[in-house]
């Protein structure tokens, strides 16, 4: 809104008045100096609609004004009015700030939509995020759960077999250590769980005391995402894509800038107008003369010790750079999104594969604590079984 409103006219009201009472010297027709009591109040009053040109940089303006004088010595008061003027100002041969802002800021805003949509998809991924870490808390304390009550199934049993003498102090002794591991780990899993609930429920924005159980689908969807229309989108919607070209229009800006600040500096001021002077208000509207104006005013450096040809060779160096920075960029971004998406496509076999790693391991442990329980394995096979699971 901001760089469209400094394409759009602008209407303004302006005034800037002034009360004297000093001795000040005034110069005469004799070339003499004389000190001059002075009394007045002088009141002006602007009326201005000007409108930028971006295409040159310069500002074209329609003005209306009035201004009155009152000596309060003479009692006298005077009105100058200038019922219309029109005028156009414009820099030569200078940077030309407007035409830059008509490439960079819809780039700019365009970058900043795309933030947007880019902050509300990290939010719907972050709720995603603990979302499944709620579901891998609540899985890890069923896990911790069924873990402790077999520990604790074993080490019973193991008292009655050690009381019969079919095995050693030391076997019965890692088994209360199992078991009381397992109580410990169980206490994790529930102060874990609650974390998860209570993360989730803080982003949802839900009641504390709400009980919250999440249950994740089983089933994993296959789908194949392809490579070159996951870069064409990641290239449409992303904002790092519109932030580097900015950030490259910027660089050239400063080059711009740099050049149109070197050398030969000149300012246009074209006015042309009615205007008219008077005793009284009326007077001072009665018959208005033309009056124009015409300026030129310029600036050459003859000696500045190549200040100026350096500060253009840094621009271009610092542009030559952010070139090169920005292609890099590119090139790791189109790599970046190929991991990605190579990445994407293979978990659901990743998944397939972790949940045949789990049935084994499980249907291993079954196997090996009904082996120790008809005595025919160690309580160091039963460990081993009881790690893979976990």
């Amino acid at each position: 809104r901001s760089y469209r409103a400094d394409n759009l006219p602008s209407f303004s009201l302006s005034s800037d008045p002034e009360l004297t009472r000093m001795i000040d010297k005034v110069a005469l027709e004799d070339g003499t100096v004389k000190f001059v009591r002075q009394n007045m109040l002088s009141v002006d009053g602007a009326l201005t609609l000007r409108q930028n040109i971006p295409l040159t940089g310069g500002s074209f303006f329609v003005q209306s004004t009035l201004q009155s004088m009152k000596l309060y010595d003479s009692k006298r008061v005077s009105f100058r009015s200038s019922p219309v003027i029109v005028g156009y100002r414009q820099s030569l041969f200078g940077y030309n700030q407007l035409k830059w802002n008509r490439k960079t800021e819809p780039l700019r805003y365009r970058e900043a939509q795309k933030a947007l949509v880019e902050t509300l998809e990290l939010v719907a991924a972050d709720a995603s995020r603990k979302f499944f870490a709620l579901a891998r808390a609540q899985r890890n304390y069923q896990m911790a759960c069924y873990n402790y009550a077999n520990a604790d199934t074993l080490f019973q049993f193991a008292k009655g077999r050690y009381n019969i003498g079919t095995i050693t102090e030391n076997e019965l002794l890692q088994l209360e250590v199992n078991c009381l591991t397992e109580s410990a780990n169980r206490m994790d899993a529930v102060i874990e769980m609650d974390e998860c609930r209570q993360a989730l429920g803080s982003l949802l924005g839900w009641d504390k005391d709400i009980s919250l159980e999440v249950r994740p689908d089983d089933r994993v969807p296959r789908f194949r995402v392809e490579p070159e229309l996951a870069f064409q989108k990641f290239c449409e919607n992303s904002p790092e894509v519109d932030a580097l070209q900015l950030k490259l229009l910027e660089s050239r800006g400063a080059v711009a800038q740099a050049r149109g600040n070197a050398g030969l500096k000149a300012e246009l001021y074209l006015q042309c107008g009615l205007s008219q002077a008077g005793s009284s208000l009326a007077e001072a509207y009665e018959h208005p003369m033309n009056q124009q104006q015409v300026s030129i005013g310029f600036a050459l450096p003859v000696l500045d010790w190549g200040r100026e040809r350096g500060k253009i060779k840094v621009a271009r160096s610092r542009h030559d750079l952010v070139e090169v920075q920005v292609k890099q960029q590119q090139n790791d971004q189109e790599r970046n999104v190929r991991k990605l998406v190579m990445q994407f496509n293979l978990q659901a076999e990743r998944v397939n594969i972790a949940r045949k790693t789990v049935e084994t391991a499980n249907r291993r442990y079954d196997v090996a604590r009904k082996m120790y329980l008809l005595g025919k394995s160690s309580v160091l096979d039963l460990n081993v079984a009881t790690t893979e699971t976990t």
